[in-house]
This record gives structure tokens, C-alpha cells and sequence, in this order.
């Protein structure tokens, strides 16, 4: 399960996370099988610094997203996987439908989904992977956006 190009950010969700999440296209490996195990690395601009995220997720995540919605007219899954990412190492994941209903999986007993993000010395396969070689330059825009707001800020 291979992500093939870099993620969007969601203009909706700035000072927290909005619900239902939705998210936009990206390019992912399209599998018959909901993935048990991901891993990835993420620049916060805020933080200034590289996260690696792993995510494991047991069969009852497998069962929700391959298991159609009850009372339902057509058959409908949670085959959307969304993960948001937020400063201070924050993620969350949701599933959702087309339709926009959502489950936040960290609303779910430990047992069925964990998720774990360290930064600096922890770094595994992340030590040294950053999309900012050159340091952590904010836009104008970026500035004009965070000028006089505390950080952090917001509900994430």
C-alpha cells in the first residue's frame, strides 16, 4: 500500500477538526483488502519539524469497511479512509461514504485501532526526510494567516 504522491490540505479544517471530515483526491494503490498497518512521514509548517506516524488496525476495521451500512437502499461501505494531521503531532482517522456519514476511529476501544507519532531522536524512517531541505519558510500568505494568533490555537 503505497502512497504515489503527496497529500492536500483541507481549507475547511484551520483552527480544528471539521466534521463530517470528507477530504480530497490522492493518488493511493487501489487494494481489494483495507489496510491493517500504515506508515508515513508528515512536515507540520507550524511546528517546524518531521513526524512518522503508525497507524495498525485490527479486523473489526476491516469488517467495517467491507461490511455494507444496515438500512440502506443500495449497499453502502466506509470505503473512505481519511486522515487529518494538525500541529503538535496530532492525527485522527476517520472512515466515511459518499454520503458523508463518518466514524472517527479514535472514538474506538484501543484494541481496534492504535496510532502512534514521534518526532526528533524517535524518528525511524523518517530521520532525515523532509519536503523543507532548506528550513521552514512560511509564505505570505502562511504569515498573514498566523500573525497575531496564539499557537497553539484551535481544537484539534
Amino acid at each position: 500500500f503505497r502512497m504515489l504522491d503527496g497529500t492536500h490540505p483541507r481549507k475547511r479544517s484551520i483552527d480544528r477538526w471539521k466534521e463530517p471530515v470528507g477530504g480530497t483526491d490522492s493518488s493511493l494503490n487501489k487494494v481489494n483488502d483495507p489496510p491493517r498497518f500504515i506508515h508515513f512521514c508528515w512536515d507540520s509548517i507550524i511546528d517546524k519539524k518531521v513526524y512518522e506516524t503508525e497507524i495498525a488496525f485490527n479486523s473489526r476495521i476491516d469488517s467495517m469497511m467491507l461490511t455494507p451500512v444496515p438500512n440502506v437502499e443500495k449497499k453502502l461501505y466506509y470505503r473512505y479512509m481519511v486522515i487529518g494531521l494538525a500541529p503538535e503531532g496530532k492525527v485522527r482517522v476517520w472512515l466515511e461514504n459518499v454520503f458523508n456519514d463518518y466514524i472517527r476511529l479514535s472514538d474506538l476501544p484501543a484494541r481496534d485501532f492504535k496510532i502512534k507519532t514521534v518526532f526528533g531522536s524517535q524518528l525511524k524512517m523518517c530521520k532525515g526526510i523532509t519536503w523543507f531541505r532548506r528550513g521552514y519558510k512560511y509564505s505570505d500568505t502562511t504569515n498573514d494567516f498566523i500573525k497575531g494568533k496564539k499557537y497553539p490555537y484551535g481544537e484539534w
